[in-house]
């Protein structure tokens, strides 16, 4: 076998979401196969919610008959989307005289495991996949699927299109792995609500995989986590535009530090993130009965009625935690069945300055808050890792919060 230069490349959901944009799409596909790479290309699901293909639509079709319906053929449903776009799209391939095949999450060897809407990937085994490069064919895979031990389709989850460029890239060992979408690149904020955000040339995994876990939404973080463990180099770029996008690495080469002076340690912060939509829920504590076994009972029957928790505070005399807003009333049920009573600030939001600048620098909390003390923004709670610094204020307050922040630390340049 010939030895090949496998390049990874995703196309989201309003990539693929129209013939103009497929053709687009198209035309990165094939500048790669022209270039001398071989591509193997993974698509989600056309367009979004409404839109006849998306799989959103495909799940209301089923729960306006029955919402109870299992797992394990919701699973085999949603993956119709990814295996409908991956036709059009070789189809659309074949048309422009390229040859190219469609192979589903299975065909392409991907193993997961059988928790059905989240599944995770055990191992991939790619030999389908190299077979068909081998013919010089352009492989595209159906994103965000893929197959149990037993034979069940499986699909992986939010962000699970991503998850299965990461790992295809990983298991192909691949050049790049490029994530097209609509933007140009991961940003220094939302530019919905900071006009003067920018695109970073360059980012680390850690930075990105914090940026993504914290509200941006350009990449899903476990997709960065994978391509982090063999370093393959990662591409944020835009379908629609030739910018160069923002790699996400941690090696560069002489050449690249050249063009991207801020990959290092002085970038102090990377940029700025946000969550809306949480409560905080303070529970009072007397401290002669704050035992660890009091705060395992809390938690404990927060997981056991699947509530996802966060931005944790525990304190002699209280502890303190966020919830999603929609399941705060679901919380504090549970909290007064168990005897606590808590005090709960709805319609919150978390703002998070990331920057792998940040570890043992003095000052960055104080100029945190000092940017907020004059917008006169009040922090409901805080908390900070080696990376990141956690604020939480009224949702009202969001946009104000953020933008304060970004020109703080002057993210604009």
């Amino acid at each position: 076998m010939r030895n090949l230069k496998i390049l990874v490349q995703k196309f989201g959901g309003t990539s693929v979401a129209d013939p103009d944009r497929r053709a687009q799409a198209a035309a990165k596909i094939i500048a790669a196969k022209d270039a001398g790479f071989s591509p193997v290309v993974v698509v989600s699901a056309i367009g979004r919610n409404g839109d006849p293909y998306a799989t959103d639509t495909f799940l209301n079709l089923v729960k306006g008959i029955n919402h109870d319906i299992p797992r394990r053929e919701l699973d085999i449903l949603m993956s119709c989307g990814e295996v409908i776009s991956g036709s059009v799209m070789v189809t659309s391939l074949l048309a422009l005289g390229y040859e190219a095949v469609l192979l589903t999450g299975a065909q392409a060897g991907i193993i997961t495991t059988n928790t059905f809407g989240d599944a995770r990937i055990i191992r991939i085994e790619p030999k389908n996949i190299l077979a068909n490069l081998a013919q010089d064919k352009i492989v595209v895979v159906a994103g965000f699927q893929g197959v149990t031990e037993d034979g069940d389709i499986t699909t992986l989850g939010r962000g699970g299109s991503d998850t299965t460029a990461s790992a295809l890239g990983v298991a192909l060992n691949a050049e790049a792995i490029e994530i097209y979408t609509d933007v140009e690149g991961i940003m220094t904020a939302d530019p919905r609500l900071v006009e003067n955000a920018r695109i970073l040339d360059v980012v680390t995994y850690n930075e990105i995989v914090q940026l993504a876990y914290q509200g941006a939404k350009v990449i899903h973080p476990r997709a960065v986590e994978i391509a982090a463990q063999r370093n393959i180099p990662l591409w944020v770029k835009s379908t629609f535009s030739d910018a160069s996008g923002t790699l996400v690495t941690n090696q560069v080469d002489s050449d690249t530090m050249e063009a991207h002076t801020d990959i290092t340690s002085d970038r102090l912060i990377t940029g700025i993130a946000h969550t809306p939509n949480v409560s905080q829920l303070w529970l009072n504590v007397d401290p002669a009965k704050h035992t660890p076994e009091f705060n395992l009972k809390i938690f404990a029957a927060m997981a056991l009625a699947d509530i996802s928790v966060d931005f944790i505070t525990i304190l002699p005399t209280a502890v303190v935690y966020t919830v999603k807003d929609e399941v705060a009333g679901k919380a504090v049920k549970i909290l007064a069945n168990m005897g606590f009573e808590a005090v709960v600030k709805a319609s919150c939001a978390k703002i998070a300055v990331i920057g792998g600048g940040i570890a043992e620098v003095t000052g960055v909390m104080a100029q945190v808050i000092e940017a907020l003390t004059n917008e006169n923004i009040q922090v409901l709670q805080s908390a900070d890792s080696n990376a990141t610094i956690w604020v939480l204020v009224a949702k009202d307050n969001m946009v104000q919060a953020v933008r304060a922040l970004h020109a703080s630390f002057r993210l604009d340049r």
